[in-house]
């Protein structure tokens, strides 16, 4: 096998590549840290406690029912993630290789709703979900109740289905040979054999790589939860470490980096187990447009 040599450009690159590393695993670093000092030691400056205080993430998990958020977490990830991949890799099957008109022009609306910011459509976002019609005492106009606010509806359906993902799939369906799907075609297979039967279980990275990024941002979400429910019974874990917080002049430092700490350790465990399909996914997703 033939070595690489070092020349002063390689040498720069991995000094640039060593020094971004450090730079984003600090934080992670210095959460951990924090979860381990005492409520005294985070109002000074220091990297590492006088005193390791194991006993904080015992206390942060006592103080709230942090089990209970850690389950509506996991059921609010699984639901809006499987919607994704069901939903997501259809549509962007039928704009690659379905034989449907306008699948460019409707693309290019898919590209344009990706530049558009969560924030510009949340309130029209809640009214929709509140006006559902027939549900949370709604009449058949959606008026008179609270629609799907405070439901696990509400929760998933909304953000389960986003313009990125169609993309993504969409971007590796196009990779994928025509031949393989008009052949199918001619030999009397339908539109929903040839998505599920031939093509798809060839983009097995896709699905990695679109499943890695709705699980995180499952996982994370914030604040369309904290607008949509007021009930332990479905809040998750993100708002749930809120409670340390409540109070800005008595943030409680210990619990809430022991909390974090414990809610980024899920996505983390993902990564390692996906990595070489989500690294391999985004090396390819970009190939053809």
């Amino acid at each position: 096998m033939r070595k690489k040599n070092l020349t002063p450009g390689r040498v720069v690159l991995y000094a640039v590549l060593l020094l971004g590393s450090v730079l984003m695993v600090c934080p992670f670093i210095w959460m951990v840290l924090t979860a381990l000092k005492s409520t005294g030691e985070v109002s000074t400056f220091s990297w590492l406690p006088t005193e390791f205080h194991w006993n904080n993430f015992i206390e942060a998990m006592n103080a709230a029912p942090f089990l209970r958020y850690f389950w509506n977490s996991l059921i609010l990830t699984v639901g809006e993630t499987a919607l994704t991949l069901v939903f997501c890799t259809m549509a962007g099957y039928a704009l690659a290789k379905a034989p449907i008109r306008g699948a460019k022009g409707i693309m290019n609306y898919f590209i344009a709703l990706m530049m558009v910011p969560f924030q510009i459509i949340l309130v029209p976002l809640f009214l929709l979900v509140k006006s559902i019609p027939l549900f949370g005492g709604n009449d058949i106009f959606g008026q008179g109740g609270t629609g799907w606010l405070n439901t696990w509806w509400a929760l998933i359906i909304p953000l389960a289905i986003a313009p990125l993902y169609t993309f993504l799939a969409r971007q590796f369906y196009v990779t994928l040979p025509s031949e393989l799907a008009d052949a199918a075609r001619v030999d009397g297979l339908g539109e929903f054999g040839i998505f599920f039967r031939i093509m798809t279980p060839l983009i097995k990275p896709a699905l990695v790589t679109i499943g890695v990024f709705q699980i995180e941002a499952a996982w994370n979400s914030f604040l369309w939860p904290l607008i949509v429910t007021n009930s332990d019974e479905l809040r998750p874990l993100q708002v749930g470490l809120a409670i340390f917080s409540q109070d800005p002049l008595n943030v409680q430092w210990p619990y809430l980096m022991a909390g974090a700490t414990l809610a980024t350790l899920p996505m983390i465990i993902l990564f390692i187990f996906a990595q070489r399909r989500f690294v391999e996914g985004m090396a390819s997703a970009g190939l053809k447009g």
